[in-house]
């Protein structure tokens, strides 16, 4: 019988494996996906957000916990447990000398990410380099590697892991990891928790994922079934607007649009409908595809001008162009009337004074509702150029309620040998939004602990045996 049982193939299973295979624990990993798609939604990532209190390598100047709880408090609006998060925060400042021992590189970032060049450790090669480097190192180790081995069921002893099943296949082991992701990818639980809108729609029929389509939240569905506490709500996600042209899985980073901060974002009737400059893209990128859910038919336009080209990070798909704003409109489908009131409006509001998109300027609009708080430039610099929005989840945040531990509670009482990591518990600390990199410290933060919990409870077994 193996020690440690990790279910799931993405960072934080990787983390755990690394860490129980570390202990002296012998491990199973099982990846639902195959080999060619395994990593979850980690192979898309790019960084880490990192606590530090001096410069480090391809850190500047100094990103305190103290900062670090207040971004993360400000996104989530105080739907976080506060000892966890301070956990994760801590937990980031110490862990990058540990992924490198085990084969992850970090580069400074790209310019078009400046705004998290104090904040966020980019990884060389990005997600995948890093699932590749962490897949390399467990076979290094001994970490047994099953590809293609979706769990179906879990079985328990009371609230003791006893087995994993893999079709008619029956896995026992000591103490087993959860790490197996959210429910993004499973179409039915999305329709079923976001329902049905007042105008008659289904919106989720039209979000897009951003990850893989392996995460269909099998696991998270089974330990609810079973009486395991749970945290969060089922609509609430990391929801990103991305180019309506991408693919229906796995579009990752690169269909992420950052233009929305430096022009105006209108809705199907040819509206604003929120703040494009409330604050530094990297924290509020995340609240746009929720808000674009809420639009009718689930779609928006970001609509810049020349001024705006080379400020951020170009998108994988051209944008629809034209040299006049009726132009534009006409080639977007968008009432012209409409739309020549709403950019008229908006360019008489604008109070142009130092623009500056490293920062937060002084550049707002005045008389106009909703306001744009920086960057607020007229749109009036031909070329124009126009973006469609969907909705991109990228992971869902109803998962298992946990403590400091990382183990699966029922009715409270953490069990003695069943711990979750990852996505599948990240709603403890992410109740709601989002900022850059995070996901990716509560993973590495809770798959280390779970790794290390979990080679402890299986030595405890053989011990009392």
């Amino acid at each position: 019988m193996v020690d440690v049982l990790v279910i799931g193939g993405g960072n934080a299973a990787l983390c755990a494996a690394l860490m129980a295979r570390e202990a002296g624990a012998s491990v199973l990993l099982l990846e639902a996906a195959p080999q060619a798609w395994r990593g979850g939604n980690s192979m898309h990532v790019r960084n880490l957000r990192c606590m530090h209190d001096a410069p480090q390598d391809v850190l500047i100047e100094a990103y305190p916990e103290e900062e670090y709880w207040q971004d993360l408090q400000k996104v989530t609006g105080g739907r976080t447990d506060e000892t966890l998060a301070r956990l994760v925060i801590r937990a980031s400042a110490t862990c990058r000398p540990w992924m490198r021992s085990h084969g992850v590189h970090f580069q400074p970032p790209l310019s078009g990410a400046l705004h998290v060049a104090r904040t966020n450790a980019f990884f060389m090669g990005g997600g995948k380099a890093l699932v590749n480097a962490y897949y390399r190192s467990a076979q290094r180790l001994g970490v047994q590697l099953r590809y293609e081995a979706p769990v179906d069921r879990i079985e328990l002893d009371g609230e003791r892991f006893a087995a994993a099943w893999v079709g008619a296949e029956r896995i026992p082991a000591r103490s087993c990891v959860l790490a197996a992701g959210g429910f993004e990818s499973n179409r039915a639980w999305l329709r079923a928790a976001w329902g049905r809108n007042a105008r008659g729609e289904w919106p989720a029929d039209r979000f897009l994922i951003r990850g893989t389509r392996y995460n269909t939240g099998v696991l998270l569905d089974q330990m609810m079934a079973q009486g395991a506490d749970t945290v969060g709500d089922p609509t609430q996600a990391h929801m990103v607007a991305i180019d309506a042209r991408a693919p229906q899985y796995d579009g990752g980073i690169c269909t992420r649009l950052d233009c929305v901060s430096l022009g105006v974002v209108l809705n199907r009737d040819a509206e604003r409908f929120y703040d494009e400059g409330e604050d530094f893209w990297p924290k509020r990128y995340a609240i746009w595809g929720r808000l674009v859910a809420q639009q009718p038919g689930q779609i928006g336009y970001s609509i810049i001008d020349a001024k705006a080209v080379g400020r951020f990070m170009p998108p994988v798909f051209e944008g629809v162009q034209a040299d006049s704003l009726p132009g534009l409109a006409a080639r977007l489908g968008l009432d012209p009337a409409r739309f020549a009131r709403t950019l008229a409006a908006y360019n008489a509001a604008c109070r142009v004074g130092h623009f500056d998109h490293t920062r937060l300027d002084d550049c707002h609009t005045e008389g106009l509702a909703p306001a744009k708080t920086h960057w607020a430039l007229p749109i009036d610099t031909p070329p124009f150029y126009g973006y469609a929005l969907r909705p991109g989840v990228t992971f869902t945040y109803l998962g298992l309620k946990v403590g400091a531990a990382s183990a699966v509670q029922f009715g409270g009482r953490p069990s003695a040998n069943l711990f979750v990591a990852g996505e599948m518990m990240a709603g403890n600390v992410l109740g709601q939004g989002y900022t850059a990199g995070v996901g990716m410290s509560i993973g590495t933060a809770f798959g280390r602990i779970a790794g290390r919990q979990a080679a402890a409870a299986a030595a405890a077994t053989v011990a009392a045996a």
